[in-house]
């Protein structure tokens, strides 16, 4: 089983503000905002007990670079102070609303609307909002609009600037909830959708038309959540289940639900609608054979890859094809073409150790991977001997900028200087554009945005 506290899963233990950092390459200068990235970092004291530290459950850090006029004006890390951290570091909570008592670590993912900033996570809490320079202000609930907690994967409909997302609790039983946020940053509509049980849904996928939810195999484990460690677990008796939903729905009971072979899925690439009325969605998602089967401190089951799953709605089937058999996951686009045809995908890719088992290995991403999706090619990048790749996301050069015209940038780790750098590459040829040199190590987190000012 593999160790979520060694190498660089391991946490860092000190909040870091470095200024003017120096940079290696040319910063473009339409880039004005941060790049912020979140992931679990649990407090030094008392130190986690790597037999029983499950992966998704530590303390909350947000790790950010502000670029402006082609210079790396500031890193900042700092811990989201839910109130246990805050204790921890001998300060007063955050005054905020929290839900139903639930106060989970805002682990997950940072995102921005209404120039604010949120770290979020899944399973029933609330945002934590945070200033600017990533300070924690408190839980939030969007002014007293969301009724419940919130998902860490919302996806921002590129017309109208609005987030979807689909959140579950276990307190909510067979039911998940979805809502739009709007430009305001004040929830505008929630609708009920009934699943089969307590499921985990850590995303959805969202086309021009429809919200597509998974309601798959991990369900909510009352014993596991009794010994303090990862409430959901693999449940082979679960239907596996893809549901189609109109955005217009009013209650939920218009959901269409469609047979898959039992496996998970954490993260879609996109999805989109794929001719008018009963036409067709098609789905592009990094597909696991199964998680929290037999590794109980992390999602790594077997390689998950990326597969393509078309859902007839006439005929009322899901055809499964595999697009790349490679080990990946933490896929993005140019979200420009959230839930719209789309052409190239980017995703990290695990290495490939055939004779150990994945819960073996841990995720280690060493490849940034390109897809053509058009032409059916993979183009891989290596940052070299000893590097460890994070989550790429992508940043057009301009408004009306070609699919692939622009950049990607994300965290790379090098084991030998044990630091990491921020590595903006073309997304075209996957060559360095500029590499911002961070005073600090950022460990393997989960997922993060470009946040523009």
């Amino acid at each position: 089983m593999a160790n979520y506290l060694q190498g660089n899963f391991g946490p860092v233990e000190a909040e870091l503000t470095a200024t003017e950092l120096p940079v290696t390459g040319t910063i473009p200068e339409h880039l004005d905002g941060r790049y912020l990235r979140n992931g679990p970092n649990p407090l030094p004291d008392p130190p986690p007990d790597p037999a029983n530290y499950h992966w998704f459950l530590g303390a909350g850090m947000v790790h950010g670079v502000r670029l402006r006029d082609g210079r790396a004006e500031w890193y900042r890390n700092r811990w989201v102070r839910n109130a246990e951290v805050a204790r921890a570091l001998g300060e007063e909570p955050r005054p905020g609303p929290i839900h139903s008592e639930m106060d989970f670590a805002a682990n997950t993912n940072v995102i921005g609307q209404a120039g604010r900033t949120f770290a979020i996570v899944e399973a029933g809490s609330r945002p934590y909002e945070l200033t600017d320079e990533l300070d924690t202000v408190g839980p939030c609930d969007f002014d007293g609009t969301l009724p419940g907690g919130y998902t860490p994967h919302p996806h921002r409909d590129p017309a109208t600037g609005e987030l979807h997302a689909v959140s579950y609790w276990w307190g909510w039983e067979n039911r998940v909830q979805y809502s739009v946020i709007g430009t305001d940053a004040r929830v505008r509509r929630t609708v009920e959708v009934e699943v089969t049980g307590p499921t985990m849904m850590h995303d959805f996928s969202l086309t021009e038309r429809h919200v597509v939810l998974y309601d798959l195999p991990v369900t909510f484990d009352i014993d596991k959540a009794g010994q303090g460690t990862m409430p959901y677990t693999w449940n082979p008796d679960y239907p596996a289940r893809v549901g189609v939903l109109p955005r217009d729905s009013v209650d939920g009971a218009d959901a269409q639900w469609f047979d898959v072979e039992p496996c998970f899925v954490y993260h879609p690439l996109n999805a989109y609608d794929d001719g008018a009325g009963d036409g067709s969605i098609v789905l592009d998602v990094v597909r696991h054979p199964a998680t929290f089967r037999s590794d109980h401190n992390g999602p790594w089951e077997g390689p998950p890859q990326l597969h393509r799953w078309t859902v007839d709605l006439a005929k009322g089937k899901v055809v499964e094809e595999l697009l790349d058999d490679h080990g990946q996951e933490f896929p993005r686009i140019d979200e420009r073409r959230t839930g719209r045809p789309h052409r190239y995908g980017y995703t990290v890719g695990l290495p490939r150790e055939a004779d150990r088992p994945y819960a073996d290995i841990g995720m280690t991403p060493t490849s940034l991977l390109r897809h053509d999706l058009v032409t059916g090619t993979r183009q891989p990048r290596d940052f070299g001997p000893g590097s460890e790749v994070g989550e790429f996301v992508f940043v057009p050069a301009g408004p009306d900028a070609a699919e692939d015209d622009g950049v990607l940038m994300g965290y790379v780790y090098d084991r030998a200087r044990d630091r990491s750098d921020l590595v903006l590459v073309d997304a075209a040829t996957l060559e360095d554009v500029a590499r911002v040199h961070l005073p600090a190590r950022v460990p393997h987190g989960f997922h993060g945005n470009w946040i523009a000012t």
